[in-house]
């Protein structure tokens, strides 16, 4: 199941918004075959497993998630293995889908297929945070990425902030962009920095995120560096100004009209999962909209990265958050990783 597990992750840039899972058939002990999901809608991990196999009669297969008992995209996996003929199904982890959850061992087993679960189950479970999450939750699972310097601040009182974090650095984020299903911003930033948001620069094929700009008021610049390279750009907002509306139409980019409320960004935050399948949400913006998702439960996880810089305490903090009275009213953290990318430390931090 380890291998297999391995295979899933050959998938990570390229098979969303499908779950990333791996398969493995054996023989006597002796591998027979293996295979990935790579691109949605083609191949899932089963079947081109199946295909690198002459006779699966009789095999042991291990799969990272529940096999397909529905037409979709493509006709359902636990079909195919009960045609191959397979003998035994170990099985890493259940569908999260509520919808078809169970149905796929069931077909199996009805079979006359011998199934074993939860072998490596947490492990499976974190091949895919996103899918689980919205299939579950109705919600993508959404890291934060910052860099800060030694002193908890990300700008200097001007606004000058690049480059605080180094060249590898750099480097690393765009191979989060590459896993991540969309980068999420907010006017404010577009505004100030300008940014790209695409992932660039890297040495293998990845699928390019959509990008989203958070702007209640429509007030990102139409001339922005973002809406000159291609790609999928989603700007949610409250304006429903016809006229604005139709500019950024004629720059390829969607407009989403969500009413006002005040859980606004959760609203946000659903739609991207429900409608646009949006597994894995990476943010990219500044400490106000970042202290408002952290406030409203909306982050998973934090990627901070913290340069060996003191930029003083006239420059702008990480986050703003709402003041507290008390330390048993702080924000509890969990460290789930520190490492070193180039100068900088790397913190994984769950919330």
């Amino acid at each position: 199941m380890s291998h297999a597990i391995q295979l899933a992750k050959r998938g990570r840039y390229t098979c969303d918004p499908n779950p990333r899972v791996g398969c493995l058939l054996t023989k006597d002990n002796q591998i027979m075959a293996e295979g990935w999901h790579a691109v949605a809608g083609e191949g899932h991990a089963e079947i081109n497993a199946l295909k690198n196999c002459s006779d699966a009669s009789g095999c042991t297969v291990y799969l990272t998630l529940e096999p397909c008992s529905h037409h979709g995209q493509t006709p359902p996996c636990a079909d195919a293995l009960i045609n191959a003929g397979v003998s035994n199904v170990v099985v890493a982890m259940v569908d999260p889908n509520p919808s078809v959850s169970g149905s796929g061992i069931t077909k199996l087993e009805n079979a006359g297929i011998s199934i074993r679960q939860g072998l490596l189950e947490e492990e499976a479970h974190r091949l895919n945070p996103g899918f689980i999450k919205r299939m579950t939750f109705g919600l993508p699972y959404t890291r934060s990425k910052m860099a800060m310097s030694l002193d908890g601040r990300t700008a200097l009182a001007n606004g000058e902030s690049q480059w605080i974090s180094s060249e590898q650095s750099r480097r690393d984020v765009h191979r989060l962009r590459a896993s991540s299903s969309a980068i999420l911003t907010s006017a404010e930033s577009v505004i100030h920095d300008d940014p790209s948001l695409n992932a660039r620069e890297l040495d293998f094929y990845f699928k390019q995120e959509v990008r989203v700009i958070v702007d209640r008021q429509l007030k990102t610049p139409t001339k922005a560096k973002i809406f000159t390279i291609p790609g999928k750009i989603i700007i949610y907002t409250q304006n429903d100004n016809k006229d604005r509306i139709k500019e950024f139409e004629n720059m390829d980019a969607e407009v989403v009209v969500l009413r006002s409320s005040p859980i606004w960004l959760k609203n946000v935050f659903s739609h991207l999962a429900k409608e646009k399948e949006i597994n894995e949400l990476m943010v990219e913006a500044g400490s106000n909209l970042n202290g408002a998702l952290i406030e409203q439960g909306l982050i998973d996880e934090m990627i901070v990265y913290m340069a060996p810089l003191l930029l003083g305490h006239d420059a702008n903090p990480l986050l703003k958050l709402k003041k507290i009275e008390s330390l048993s009213l702080a924000k509890d953290i969990e460290i789930k990783d520190v490492r070193q990318v180039g100068k900088d430390l790397r913190f994984t931090l769950a919330l």
